[in-house]
């Protein structure tokens, strides 16, 4: 599995619609200038904007945060390197992707399952 080794550490996404840059900030390990500084260099990262220029991020964000954080910090990858590879040139990307959903999707479940318990 190509996922990285700290995703695994991260905390899960919780199930809302919108998070603001602290909050994807918390959830990604990544500071919020470096968001920012990705929305630059990676197209697909597109938050949505409203008042006041003020980012929003969708759970398909975080997921894409997280994969982009995976290639340049634990798999060594140049920004030119990890563009090329989330710009979908390696069929791999989508395999990928769907391993870390799924990974996400499950310590989610454990969770709900851990509540139940109670």
């Amino acid at each position: 599995m190509l996922e990285a080794s700290h995703n695994d550490e991260l905390p899960p996404i919780p199930g809302k619609r919108y998070f603001t840059i602290g909050e994807v900030s918390d959830l990604c390990g990544v500071k919020p200038h470096v968001l920012r500084y990705w929305e630059q260099e990676f197209p697909q990262l597109k938050p949505v904007k409203r008042r006041g220029n003020r980012r929003y991020y969708q759970r398909q964000d975080v997921l894409m945060i997280r994969q982009i954080r995976s290639l340049l910090y634990e798999q060594g990858f140049t920004i030119g390197g990890a563009r090329q590879k989330m710009s979908g040139e390696d069929a791999r990307d989508d395999v990928t992707q769907s391993q870390q959903i799924v990974h996400q999707v499950r310590l989610e479940l454990e969770d709900v399952l851990q509540l139940l318990k109670r």
